[in-house]
């Protein structure tokens, strides 16, 4: 399975919150926190195919266009399923995400989750009902196994085609 990662500048390695300025780019590798998936990705027959980025401030310029254009890449390199997130409880970050995953899903109809803590209220309330949410902890709290473990779980029934219905009940917003 081949997955492709949407992060933020912070969750890409590229700086904090005052790089948020940092454009659309992308790596043929996993980045920054795409590499925690690392010990996990045999257990899915996984691979990280490519992780693309966007500063939230650049992003929140022109979401729209932004999101089209992050489509656009991911389309040239057709995954089988792409994840934005890990976004924690970064909530611009969060926005992000979800306005990516859900342009993925409409555009591409392509398998696509977003991943976040419940601090990304806003986005959580806004996307849930059109893209699959999965639940994770803030930064440094509890539970990141098993919420790495969960989305590529779901990453995979989704890559095979197989109902979701009862893991999203459990694991999803």
């Amino acid at each position: 399975m081949k997955i492709i990662f949407i992060l933020d500048q912070i969750q890409a390695g590229l700086g904090g919150k005052e790089k948020g300025d940092q454009p659309l780019g992308g790596k043929h590798i996993a980045v920054g926190s795409a590499k925690m998936f690392d010990n996990y990705l045999s257990k899915v027959d996984g691979q990280v195919s490519a992780t693309l980025y966007c500063g939230d401030d650049y992003f929140a310029q022109d979401p729209e266009t932004n999101a089209l254009k992050l489509t656009a890449m991911v389309k040239k390199l057709n995954p089988d399923v792409v994840i934005c997130g890990p976004c924690f409880n970064y909530e611009t970050y969060g926005l992000m995400a979800g306005k990516v995953a859900a342009t993925i899903q409409e555009r591409l109809q392509k398998p696509v989750i977003a991943a976040m803590s419940v601090e990304c209220a806003e986005a959580i309330a806004t996307y849930k009902d059109q893209v699959n949410i999965v639940k994770m902890p803030k930064k440094g709290g509890t539970g990141l196994t098993e919420s790495l473990e969960n989305m590529l779980a779901l990453c995979q029934l989704k890559a095979s085609g197989a109902d979701t219905t009862a893991f999203v009940a459990e694991h999803c917003y």
